[in-house]
């Protein structure tokens, strides 16, 4: 079957819905995704290896597919998955890409199923040219969940290359640190009772306000304690982002349940902060003498930084012409990283486009991503 083109491709796969979610109404495969892309990989000469993750019933799986061999070589990954979809508020069916005002529309059409199609593209140049180091095109599942894909490889150590570019939408620009990500809840016990006599409960609500004033302390001594310049927000953040807690204004509450999220800067270790933050929480738990609990809400993304002067990064600011950078949002940067990978995260598209309605990306920045690519191989392949 010949190989599509570079329209038609996206096309495809953004035809093949891939949402991936913590909830179950939401949630689907990504397989049909990932044979897609290794009927297309085979066809150009590339071995594919289909990795179901672990925990994902067969519906979740990675793809690894590698044009040459030798023991460096370049990885171009991306992550499968969309987040869901609001459809009454697209202008088109989100799964059928529309080009517009040199725009492609589509769900994921930027974040980032797009990237395949112009990573397979760039390797299409090279597909009968013998390589001294292998290509390696890599694609994930649930990124934008659990990052069960990228958890999956880290575990098992594999692939393994020299360098790494993962192609989430930066403008091309090439993004060498970002900050992390962890999701926590806090839940706290008390007693109910009448609210006409306090002492016959134990309020829970009003323990957790003692919560976030700790946590609210917390952050002002982290964002004292580290600062990286790098960011365009230089320290950490602490976002209290839902509450529930009582049933009636004449009832003691007696539980109460927070959630917020803390987004680390490179220096900081996710657990480290996870133990300081229980030994606060305990304190407050034996001064009111409620339970208090906390649990993470998924495994977190560590802080990430690849040094300024590495190979990868100065080649890709050569090839685009684009200073280095750093984000806030997260990636799977850093568990390609610990596979002893030189790691940027580069790609086209912008982020604000992702996660929203009429999600695009716009048709000038294709070619100029192919033929970055294509230079990419050059060096590192070549």
């Amino acid at each position: 079957m010949p190989l599509p083109k570079l329209f038609s491709q996206l096309q495809q796969l953004v035809a093949s819905p891939s949402v991936s979610s913590y909830s179950d109404k939401w949630d689907m495969p990504n397989r049909p995704v990932i044979e897609l892309l290794a009927t297309w990989l085979d066809e150009l000469g590339f071995q594919t290896e289909i990795m179901e993750v672990p925990g994902g019933g067969g519906r979740k799986c990675n793809l690894i597919a590698t044009l040459g061999t030798g023991p460096g070589g370049l990885v171009l990954a991306g992550h499968t998955d969309t987040v869901p979809y609001d459809d009454f508020q697209w202008q088109s069916d989100p799964f059928t890409l529309t080009e517009k005002d040199n725009r492609w529309f589509g769900l994921g059409a930027t974040d980032m199923k797009g990237f395949f199609p112009i990573a397979i593209e760039a390797a299409r140049a090279f597909a009968d040219t013998p390589l001294k180091q292998p290509l390696i095109i890599l694609a994930t599942a649930d990124e934008e969940s659990s990052m069960s894909g990228a958890h999956a490889l880290a575990e098992l150590g594999h692939p393994k290359a020299r360098y790494a570019v993962i192609g989430e939408p930066t403008g091309l620009v090439p993004i060498r640190m970002h900050k992390g990500i962890m999701m926590e809840k806090v839940s706290i016990e008390g007693l109910a009772g009448h609210s006409s006599n306090p002492a016959l409960g134990n309020n829970a609500l009003e323990s957790m306000h003692q919560v976030m004033s700790e946590l609210m302390n917390y952050r002002r001594h982290l964002q004292q304690r580290y600062h990286n310049p790098g960011f365009t927000i230089p320290g950490p953040t602490l976002n209290l982002g839902c509450i529930h807690g009582g049933d009636n204004p004449n009832r003691i509450c007696g539980h109460c349940e927070l959630q917020f999220d803390l987004r680390a800067i490179p220096g900081m270790d996710n657990d480290e902060l996870r133990q300081e933050i229980d030994t606060r929480l305990q304190a407050i738990a034996t001064d009111t003498g409620v339970k208090i609990s906390r649990e993470t809400l998924f495994g977190g993304v560590p802080a990430y930084e690849e040094p300024a002067n590495s190979a990868l990064v100065q080649a890709a600011e050569r090839l685009t012409g684009n200073s280095a950078s750093s984000v806030a949002f997260a990636t799977e940067a850093p568990f390609i990283q610990s596979l002893g990978m030189e790691t940027i995260v580069m790609g086209p598209g912008h982020i604000d486009q992702a996660h929203q309605p009429n999600e695009y990306i716009p048709t000038e920045q294709i070619k100029p991503a192919v033929e970055t690519l294509k230079g990419l191989i050059r060096q590192f392949c070549l």
